[in-house]
Parts: C-alpha cells; structure tokens; sequence
C-alpha cells in the first residue's frame, strides 16, 4: 500500500515505527499486474481483523440538552441499560473489527470511563483494542475542527498499523449493521470512498447529508444538509438518500485527502461531508452503500436520537409489542457495562390498596415498583417507584427515585435524581416550563441534580 509519485504528502514526523510492515507513504511502489492486483483484492475482500476503526465520539448534543449538560452524547443511556455508543461498538464486535480507536472531544469522562471498564475485553497482546484517544494538537490548543480534521490529527495510529482500510463511524447513533457487508461491496467496486447511505424523510433531509447516485450506486453528487430543494431518490418521490456518517476509505487516499484538506484555508477544510467527499466525487470513485439492516428479515433500523423528541419516540417505540428494533436477538446482542444489580422487582397487591401494576413496560436490573402503576415506561438500573405513584410514557434513568403519589406523564428523568412525594409533571405545560425543559412537543426533562442525589 503506498502513494505514488507526486501524490504522496509530505508530512513531518511521519515514520514507521512497525519495521515489519511496510511503510504506506514510501515512494515507488511495486508493479502489479492484473491477476495480481484480483487476487490481492480476493483476499482483501474481508480483511477486517487488520481494518482500523475510529468511532467519532466527541459530539457535543446540543439538541439533546439538558441529557448533555455533563456528558457527550454517545454516552447518553439508552434502552435502559445501554448507551448510544454501546449499539456502534457492538456492531463492530460482531462484524470482526478489532482494532478501534474512539476519539473524544466534549465532556468525554463520563464516556471515557463506560468504555475503560465495559470495553476492556480484547486481548492486546494479540493487538486487538478498543482505546479512547483524546485531542493532542501539541501547541494548537485546539479541539477538532470537523471529522477530516479528527483524523489528520490521528495519521499517526494509521501509520503505525498499516491497514489495508480504514473504516470511519460516528458515535451518534442507534441500528444493527454488519460492517463486512459494506467492506465487501467497498473492495468489489475498487472504490476510494464508500459511504453508508439510508433512506430518509425528505423533510428530514436538512439534518442530514443528502447523496445522488447512478444505478450502480456510484455519488455522482453530495449536498451537505441542504435547507431546501433537497435532491429526491429517483423513482421514490417523498424519500432521500442520507449518509449515515459512515465512510469506508482506502488508506492511501484517505492519507492524501485529509494531508490536503489540512493545508486549504479553515473556512474551506477540515470536515468530510462539506469540504472532502465534494471533491472526492469529481475526481475519484465514490460509492454509496444502501444499509439493509443485518438483512434477515427485520426492517433495517437507523435512528438519529440527536433531539429530545427522537430519543423520546424512539424509546417508547421499544415499548411496542413488536418494536422497530429488536433488542431481543440472539445473534447479535448488544454489548455494555455490565453492573452487578439484583433483579427487578414489583411489590404488593392489595385489595383496595396498594398495587403494583407494570404494563407494556422494559425494567431493568435493580428496579423495584412498590404498589405503583407504570405503563408504557422505561425504568433504567436501580429506579425506585413508590407507592402509588403513576407513570405513563416516561423515561426514568440509572438511580432514579420516584417519591410516593407522583404522577408524571411523558417525562424523562436524569440519573439519581429525587422526585419528591406528591410530585406532578406533565399535566401542566406553563408550570412545568418554569421548572424544567420542555421540548416542543411538551415533554418535560428533569435535569440531574434537579432534586438531589439520594444515596
């Protein structure tokens, strides 16, 4: 794997320090003929044990405010006993990709910690890791400027491994995807770029990167969350083509594209969807991959949870009988940090009295419902419910303890925080907007601390 020619960057500092691989920004690489190059592209088809992965984890969350007051938003719970990030990890486990960089920006300590003791299992003397690299710009002093900028201040980790791709994925989001699907189709159309792309509303095309294609799917166009006139799919009126944020590059042209972008003006670098696939697509091979899901049966699940109301719908959605993802599924489970918590737990039924009452509901370990009704709710670790109290469509998370004859209603509760007795929340839009957020479809958000940590 090397550059040619005038291609190859010069980049200071750059130097193998694994003499037993070849280094990929020496000069005159060797010929290769044609039966040569398919065989080398046969058995690069799914070489994911040597494919190196950064996970972009440094997302600030703005729109998920206040659940990113203290912690970046990959690191945001969800489904109970996850977090966002678990579900891209997870993928990665399962599609056979061992060695994963996590970079990390904003409030990274509580995400930095979840991955130090829940993702701690891959043996390194096998080379094999999943490692949070924080920012080091030496004298710069400065975060990340955008995605192409995150991975030109890592060159470094790329040099030391030699990877035959480089597979770049956000921290954002919640699906199951089999990463080798996208690899394979990568190495068959000997792109330089394969983008993972999803259909989408086009009314939510301006959140997103909105791609066009020929029929063989090779980008022949990328407007970057486009305000208005965003370009539909053909034959699919309504619908766009989204990238997901997931990029498949191969090495060298990864190398060289974010060398170059490096040394343009800031207004004209440093992110992948506005400055660097633009102009990958007028001069290289550019591919989408059309995500299916993992392809058996299941409609293929992509969710965004960036807004409080999309992390709200798509919890509630896990309260369906037969929700959009399957959290259930045995072959592909997803991975977290493991607590040592009791068993859920649901107290009382008496006559008349006090009564436990769970339905259409996910309990997590160490929950216990003494004589409340819950319905429709999600209850992470550890949330206590007391008696008779209700809860309908709400998200209550780790620690959580809900006093005696509370009502609340479409509201999600931070971490160890402490509703009081007779508390109620969401029956009143103008009161509850004094106290806490409230999103534009009214659902209340009990910040952390709110009340006080209980203990």
């Amino acid at each position: 794997m090397r550059l040619r020619g005038a291609q190859r960057p010069t980049f200071a500092g750059f130097r193998c320090r694994r003499r037993r691989r070849r280094c990929i920004l020496s000069a005159n690489p060797a010929p290769r003929g044609g039966a040569v190059a398919r065989l080398t592209r046969a058995m690069a088809t799914l070489d994911t044990r040597n494919t190196l992965a950064f996970l972009l984890a440094g997302g600030e969350g703005n729109r998920l405010k206040p659940l990113t007051l203290n912690r970046a938003k990959p690191a945001v719970p969800f489904g109970g006993c996850y977090r966002i990030i678990d579900f891209t990890l997870s993928n990665c486990i399962h599609s056979g990709l061992r060695r994963i960089h996590i970079l990390t920006q904003y409030q990274a300590r509580s995400l930095e910690e979840h991955v130090r003791f829940g993702w701690n299992f891959l043996p390194r003397r096998l080379e094999q890791f999943i490692t949070c690299r924080p920012p080091h710009h030496g004298s710069t002093g400065r975060w990340y400027r955008g995605t192409a900028d995150a991975i030109y201040h890592n060159l470094d980790t790329i040099e030391d491994w030699q990877p035959p791709h480089v597979l770049v994925l956000s921290g954002d989001h919640v699906y199951h995807m089999d990463y080798r699907l996208m690899l394979r189709e990568h190495v068959d159309h000997q792109a330089s770029l394969t983008i993972g792309a999803v259909r989408i509303p086009v009314a939510e095309a301006s959140r997103y990167g909105i791609l066009q294609c020929t029929a063989d799917g090779r980008v022949t166009a990328f407007q970057e969350k486009p305000k208005q006139a965003p370009a539909e799919i053909p034959g699919d009126p309504g619908f766009c083509l989204a990238s997901m944020g997931i990029y498949v590059f191969e090495t060298q042209e990864l190398v060289r594209r974010v060398v170059e972008d490096h040394g343009m003006a800031p207004d004209m670098s440093g992110d992948f969807g506005m400055h660097v696939i633009p102009r990958m697509i007028r001069d290289t091979k550019v591919y989408a991959h059309h995500f299916v899901g993992l392809g058996t049966g299941d409609q293929p699940y992509w969710r965004d949870v960036g807004t409080i109301e999309a992390y709200f719908d798509a919890h509630m959605d896990l309260c369906n009988v037969a929700p959009s993802l399957n959290l259930y599924r045995r072959d592909w489970p997803t991975y977290t940090l493991w607590h040592n918590d009791p068993p859920a737990k649901t107290v009382f039924s008496e006559a008349g009295g006090r009564k436990a009452e769970v339905l259409d509901s996910l309990l997590c370990p160490g929950v216990v419902v003494s004589g409340a009704r819950v319905q429709r709710s999600i209850l992470s670790n550890l949330v206590y419910v007391d008696e008779h109290s209700q809860l309908d469509e709400c998200i209550v998370l780790r620690g959580a303890r809900i006093g005696k004859g509370c009502k609340l209603k479409r509201v999600i509760v931070d971490k160890w925080n402490r509703i009081p007795d007779g508390e109620v929340i969401g029956f009143d839009h103008d009161a509850d907007k004094k106290r806490f957020h409230k999103s534009e479809t009214n659902i209340a958000v009990v910040p952390r601390a709110h009340g006080g940590r209980y203990e």
